[in-house]
């Protein structure tokens, strides 16, 4: 059930946005502060930077909060605040499956029509009744660090547990096809690393895992193994095992359609290698998982795996006099922003606009980012100073100010959401993408709930990276206990080579020790 909210009709047209005169901040934190960004590896950057206190909206420490710039995946607080405001923590979405025609003695002599209703995770992440996730999601396994993780769930939950509904429906064979309606909202492109399909249909984050295993010793073949296993791909691997203390060298190359090759090294007695193999069509790789979970669970599915033979979808209307044969119900959505949130979730996020459209009566990501865009001035946010192009933070389009990312902060902090939001963050030190930012030892170790955010370019003219964004935003505790929301943004810093943006990620990390040791 969708959460009622006031009319956004209703909102003042004239909004007033009221700032806190600014506060002298304390004289050791500011200088503190000052000497950690006014630092030699920031001579070309530019820095954003508020410091609010949480009971008085009182600002304890600022540079140049009002200035736009690039937040890098910070933009998910933005895309999860409206999405949580305009669907509600419990919000549940269906994805049903529906008979078309005569059954008969078991036998349907017509078709299955499985209806997507937007379920990110399809029960993918479910263990023991719990969504789970790693700290170093499968998503983001192509970038380069070789250390992803997949958790230890079946990503075709959902589709067997509708297959195994269908069969108890009393289904025993489907004479007709198997086919997918995914006319919930349009397709979109994910404005962020990772899987590039937005679809109202989504198994397994629209990846297939590749699993590569050293051999016994050197020169011996690696295993490749993928996930799920299906026949809608196949797949042509050829990895050997390198020396121990070799780096992993994995490619993936499409050869054709539904066709991919593995070639490459791992080295001798590493863990496995997770890879990710992008979906071009989720709703063909949808079918042919339901067609296999079908007869895996005593279904005999006479569709073909690789591709259906019509895709004549029941009109919207009609469905009310069809038999909904199976339904599979989804996590409550406050589990969808907390993964979001806690692992910079990009194909998740650049979901969300679609999910906040369609609450709102529409069917485009365009419209979903307006409808976000009311909800943002609802929640206090002056809007002059955002600009978003989609949900996850790597558009071009994409910049707001320091000023603006705390309003977000505040404004959930004043409603029932504010719980849901604040648990789905990062805890400094703890999990997510702030989970190896500080030592364990860390004074702020635990104290800081807040979002992440990372674009990273390439400078061709002087063969180098360029760190277009570090970014961290949330609420943490001081030594004092004093409860401060803050935004912290840097951009344009060139990377020497060598280093990476987990430099910056710890200097983030350590702006927050400094905010706990000398806050307020």
């Amino acid at each position: 059930m969708v959460r009622a909210c006031p009319p956004l009709a209703t909102v003042l047209l004239a909004l007033v946005v009221v700032v806190p005169a600014p506060a002298a901040p304390p004289e050791a934190l500011a200088k503190k502060i000052d000497e950690v960004i006014d630092g030699p590896d920031y001579k070309h950057a530019s820095w954003g930077v508020l410091v609010v206190d949480a009971k008085t909206g009182k600002t304890v420490y600022a540079r140049n909060p009002d200035t736009m710039l690039a937040p890098a995946s910070v933009t998910k607080l933005f895309s999860c605040a409206a999405a949580l405001v305009a669907l509600g923590p419990d919000h549940t979405q269906e994805t049903a499956v529906y008979s078309r025609g005569l059954t008969v003695k078991g036998t349907l002599r017509g078709d299955l029509v499985l209806v997507a209703g937007g379920d990110v995770m399809l029960g993918g992440r479910t263990k023991d009744g719990k969504t789970v996730f790693k700290n170093k999601d499968h998503t983001y396994a192509n970038g380069g660090a070789g250390d992803s993780e997949l958790t230890d769930t079946d990503p075709l939950t959902g589709l067997n547990d509708l297959a195994k509904q269908v069969k108890a429906s009393g289904i025993t064979q489907v004479e007709g096809d198997v086919l997918v309606d995914d006319r919930l909202f349009a397709r979109a492109r994910s404005s962020g690393s990772g899987p590039e399909n937005v679809s109202p249909i989504t198994v397994n984050d629209n990846v297939v895992d590749v699993i590569v295993t050293p051999g016994e010793k050197e020169g011996d073949p690696a295993k490749v193994t993928t996930r799920p296993e299906t026949s809608f791909y196949t797949v042509d691997a050829v990895v050997t095992t390198g020396a121990e203390k070799s780096g992993a060298s994995i490619h993936l190359l499409a050869v054709g359609a539904n066709q991919f090759a593995v070639r490459g090294r791992v080295p001798l007695g590493s863990k496995p290698q997770v890879r990710i193999y992008g979906v071009d069509e989720p709703v063909l790789f949808a079918r042919a998982l339901f067609v296999e979970a079908l007869r895996r669970n005593g279904v005999q599915a006479q569709g073909a795996v690789l591709r259906p033979s019509s895709n004549n979808l029941p009109a919207k209307a009609d469905y009310e006099k069809l038999t909904k044969v199976a339904r599979f119900k989804s996590a409550p959505f406050s589990d969808t922003i907390a993964v979001t949130l806690k692992v910079s979730h990009n194909l998740y996020a650049s979901t969300l606009p679609c999910l906040v459209a369609v609450a709102k009566g529409h069917n485009t990501v365009e419209a979903g980012l307006r409808e976000q865009g009311k909800i943002l001035k609802q929640l206090g946010v002056d809007t002059s100073a955002v600009s978003f192009g989609g949900g996850a933070g790597g558009a071009p389009a994409d910049f707001v100010s320091a000023r603006a990312t705390v309003q977000v902060i505040q404004g959930m902090a004043k409603r029932e959401e504010w719980n849901a939001y604040k648990a789905a963050l990062p805890v400094l030190g703890g999990d997510g993408t702030l989970a190896e930012v500080v030592k364990p030892d860390s004074p702020a170790h635990g104290k800081a709930f807040a979002k992440t955010g990372t674009l990273i370019w390439y400078d061709t003219l002087n063969e180098r990276y360029l760190l277009k964004s570090k970014a961290l935003a949330g609420t943490m505790t001081t030594k004092a206990g004093t409860t401060l929301y803050f935004c912290v943004m840097v951009n344009n810093v060139p990377l020497p080579e060598g280093v990476t943006a987990t430099r910056e990620g710890k200097v983030l990390g350590r702006l927050c020790e400094l905010l706990y040791e000398h806050g307020p």
